[in-house]
């Protein structure tokens, strides 16, 4: 019987670590994510995202949200891709772990970026879904490069980067939905990447790997 990872390769793909699964966010999960997004992600008028989705109207974010991950498998390709993984302990959607890459093949660079429900915060979660990410990216795929970035009050964000080892790379100022930020970006190799000390499993690689050209 043909199964959807048969059809998009993507889909096959799981991440686990002792306590999460990451797992492409399939057209079932669309309802679990939007459910996490509006319990609550951030403070009221503290947006973490350049793009201001989370404090779209309820009747507005369902659709933007599906839309975005749509959107993200279309324009799915070998040399422009965004994987898009949704965090579950147990039987609960905590958030979205994404990793995406242009011309990898030659630049062996992927950049990340990841939202929390607030109820999942201040646990760690945050560092053990990035650090699945980014040890995937340089164990499996071959990346010399991991990337991320966020506004310079974003400590959150900025403390689980530092925690696993990344470096600053350079401030630079961004629209900021209708604002202007300061946005700090951050840079990791495998040689300082400061490893948990636990062991990543991984399913599906060989057909993701297939579907890159790697």
């Amino acid at each position: 019987m043909t199964s959807l990872a048969d059809i998009w390769p993507p889909f096959g793909l799981t991440l686990a670590t002792p306590r999460l699964v990451l797992r492409p966010i399939l057209d079932a999960d669309i309802p679990a994510a939007v459910a996490a997004a509006r319990s609550g992600i951030h403070e009221p008028g503290r947006n973490p995202f350049s793009t201001p989705w989370s404090e779209l109207p309820n009747d507005e974010l369902a659709p933007n949200m599906a839309q975005w991950y749509w959107r993200c498998r279309a324009g799915f390709t070998p040399d422009d891709w965004t994987l898009l993984f949704g965090v579950w302990q147990d039987d609960e959607f905590l958030g979205v772990q994404d990793i995406a890459a242009r011309n990898f093949g030659v630049l062996k660079t992927v950049r990340t970026g990841s939202w929390l429900k607030q109820a999942a915060q201040g646990r760690g979660v945050g560092t053990e879904m990035r650090a699945a990410v980014v040890g995937y990216a340089f164990d499996y795929l071959q990346a010399e490069v991991a990337e991320s970035e966020a506004a310079v009050w974003n400590k959150q964000s900025l403390g689980v980067s530092t925690t696993l080892g990344y470096e600053p790379n350079g401030i630079v100022r961004h629209t900021w939905g209708a604002t202007v930020e300061e946005v700090q970006k951050v840079r990791l190799i495998p040689t300082t990447f400061k490893r948990p000390d636990w062991t990543l499993t991984v399913q599906g690689h060989e057909g993701l790997k297939s579907y890159l050209g790697l």
